[in-house]
């Protein structure tokens, strides 16, 4: 499965967004492509701990929180994402921000070409897939030396999968803290 979170504060540039991919043929983006929309950056934040992307298209100027904050923000929880931002302003200060803090792989300009469009997603979709194999082939060679282990192998693939699942809040007295729908328990 193929997942994307596009995060913009104008719901027809969302609408755009989603027409424009839903053109492409399936194939080009992998299988099962399933697209989620945002119009709040925190939103996006809080699906991002419950699920699992390959890549987020990201408007650049947002009121509450800009494009650049929230990849930060997004690389905390999922750091292997593949990160596009969109912006209708040409800032060069902007661009050089998000490339060096967020390391993104294209800045696209509002309005956008379509075909140029899908053919970033597309080419950041490969990157990310041969990224992340080549960790999973580095890793099989770090437990054939010793240096993982099969265990700490399997933490990062289901880490990868379901963002936060290795993840333990301690409390100050070293008890773990569980917050089932809301509540906190010890």
């Amino acid at each position: 499965m193929t997942r994307l979170m596009l995060v913009d504060d104008e719901p027809n540039i969302l609408s755009s967004l989603r027409r424009c991919i839903h053109a492409v043929p399936a194939e080009r983006f992998g299988p099962n492509l399933v697209i989620e929309t945002f119009l709040a950056p925190a939103q996006a934040l809080a699906r991002a701990q419950e699920e699992a992307f390959d890549l987020v298209v990201s408007d650049y100027r947002m009121p509450h929180m800009d494009g650049v904050t929230f990849l930060t923000k997004m690389i905390e929880f999922q750091p292997n994402v593949a990160r596009i931002i969109l912006s209708g302003y040409a800032d060069l200060h902007a661009l050089i921000d998000a490339i060096n803090r967020v390391q993104i792989f294209r800045f696209i300009a509002k309005p956008w070409d379509d075909q140029e469009l899908a053919t970033c997603i597309a080419q950041a979709l490969t990157q990310r897939r041969l990224v992340m194999e080549n960790q999973r082939l580095a890793d099989l060679i770090r437990v054939q030396e010793g240096k993982l282990t099969r265990q700490q192998m399997e933490l990062k693939r289901l880490e990868e999968l379901h963002p936060g699942l290795t993840k333990i809040n301690f409390g100050a007295d070293g008890s773990i803290n569980l917050d089932l729908d809301g509540e906190e328990f010890t």
